[in-house]
């Protein structure tokens, strides 16, 4: 009798757990299905990387120097402040006269003023540098991050600033990749200088993205190239074949299906199929040697890809430089931010991502553990 009362209890227990894990699974959902109801996308985010940059130097010099040479540095800041604004009021001073001038000769003070104000915030204003940052997966899912970043900086930039894409991709889908690069010509079209740089890989899609730079730099070890074409599938109709299973397929058009996963492939689907590889890839080809006409298209177009040295010495990129020295060194001429468009994430997806971020951790340490072991 005891053993039933124990085992009534435990079973109550259980049934109560597992209706409180289904009240929250149903809030998780209910609370989700409202943000999209509600229409939330995301918004920009923007950082003045001049003053991160300035943050952490700060910090680094109150925990090394002493309090004599803080102030020794201090004083030199303040002084080459003041020296600036001289300068810039300098400036502005004979801006002003030569306003003046033009007043006395043409006569016409309302255009004579509103030309000093423009004058004077030409003078005023720095260079700005917009930051983009394009990490690509096989579908290019950043794009649809990427044409609201370009579009917000396009609303401000003007021919005098420049635009700097820290792009890293392996290559995708051609369609994919090809609406990704026609976003990057928006930027050229506006006649915004645009300036790509590569740390680690831009292969195949990634270099169809990275061609269209005014300027490319690359890393010395990234990886470069990869300008071909490639389709492949698995293919199971023998299999099926040698158990009596029959697969059909109806369509309409000759060519409507060529290679199919459980389909017999013919030769002359896989004719077509070549063809419109050997298409893709003149098109392909074309692109890289409209938007990059210093390169041996025949030699660099076989497929293969070559480190950020090799590729420099094909014309294939201009510059062998990281991205953090391009972003510190424009830092020292002109206020550099970096462009942001964050997704607002739902309650699910960032449970979801939670869950994909502790077992992508918990591999990477039994990973980092057996190659550790290994070569101990």
């Amino acid at each position: 009798m005891e053993f039933i009362t124990e085992y009534g209890m435990f079973f109550a227990k259980a049934v109560t757990i597992v209706v409180a894990i289904i009240i929250v699974i149903g809030a998780v959902t209910s609370s989700g299905n409202r943000g999209k109801k509600a229409g939330k996308k995301g918004g920009i985010k923007v950082t003045h990387l001049n003053e991160q940059i300035e943050d952490m130097r700060d910090t680094l010099r109150h925990n090394i120097l002493d309090k004599e040479n803080l102030k020794l540095i201090e004083k030199d800041q303040k002084k080459n402040e003041k020296a600036q604004k001289k300068e810039i009021k300098a400036q502005l001073k004979k801006e002003k006269e030569k306003e003046k001038e033009k007043e006395k000769e043409k006569d016409v003070i309302k255009e004579s003023v509103e030309s000093a104000a423009e004058n004077e915030t030409t003078v005023e204003r720095k260079k700005r540098v917009f930051v983009l940052n394009f990490n690509g997966d096989i579908a290019a899912e950043e794009v649809a991050s990427l044409r609201e970043e370009i579009t917000a900086v396009l609303s401000l930039a003007e021919p005098k600033d420049e635009v700097v894409l820290r792009l890293e991709s392996p290559g995708g889908m051609v369609h994919a990749y090809g609406l990704a690069s026609s976003q990057l010509l928006r930027i050229r079209n506006a006649k915004i200088p645009l300036t790509i740089c590569v740390d680690k890989v831009a292969a195949s899609g990634g270099y169809m993205m990275a061609c269209i730079a005014d300027k490319l730099v690359a890393a010395p070890f990234a990886i470069i190239g990869s300008i071909g074409v490639l389709v492949q599938l698995p293919n199971f109709h023998r299999i099926l074949k040698k158990h009596d299973v029959d697969y059909e397929i109806i369509s309409a058009g000759e060519f409507k299906r060529t290679l199919t996963t459980f389909g017999e492939i013919t030769q002359k689907g896989k004719d077509k199929v070549q063809e419109d590889v050997e298409t893709i890839h003149d098109i392909f080809k074309s692109w890289v040697k409209d938007h990059r006409p210093s390169v041996d298209i025949d030699k660099i177009s076989t497929g293969e890809t070559w480190i950020g040295m090799q590729a420099k010495e094909k014309n294939m990129v201009d510059e062998i430089r990281t991205s953090d020295e391009c972003i510190v060194t424009l830092c020292e001429s002109a206020d550099v931010y970096e462009v942001e468009y964050e997704i607002r994430k739902s309650i699910q997806d960032k449970l979801g991502s939670l869950l994909e971020g502790t077992v992508d951790k918990v591999f990477s340490n039994w990973f980092n553990k057996s190659s550790s072991d290994k070569y101990q």
